[in-house]
């Protein structure tokens, strides 16, 4: 296994880690050099730093592909990823970097890569709790 990069993570970078990190099961390596964010050994987030820097950004949207590709700062992920649903972003380092719209790609992707009993802990962790009667 390759070593986690020594480079400081951007603000937008490290708000992104963390939230994919919450997901259950989902662990960080660093395959090729670059920051992933896998669960169950599949790969959910590509997050790292294109060259030149600012933020580069992979998901799966099996759903929002589409859409999302519609947007300037987008394309179709490399290596025929992009045939079968991942988009990249990039950020230049002066862009604001839209970190709700990449939460709710982060979110898709996620479910989209997940092993059934996994999205069955998620989808139980998210279900609200019965309010307790006192009498």
């Amino acid at each position: 296994m390759v070593a986690a990069p020594t480079r400081k993570l951007t603000k937008a970078e490290t708000a992104l880690r963390a939230f994919a990190l919450t997901y259950p099961d989902s662990i960080e390596e660093f395959p090729w050099g670059e920051r992933v964010i896998k669960v169950k050994g599949k790969v959910f987030l590509f997050l790292g730093q294109p060259p030149g820097g600012g933020l580069g950004f992979s998901v799966k949207l099996p759903v929002s592909a589409a859409a999302a590709l519609e947007m300037p700062f987008t394309e179709p992920t490399g290596y025929g990823l992009g045939k079968h649903g991942w988009v990249s972003s990039r950020f230049p380092k002066s862009d604001d970097v839209p970190l709700d719209l990449l939460k709710e790609w982060i979110d898709e992707s996620f479910r989209a890569v997940a092993p059934k009993s996994v999205l069955a802990k998620l989808e139980a962790a998210e279900e609200p709790k019965p309010k307790s009667k006192r009498k």
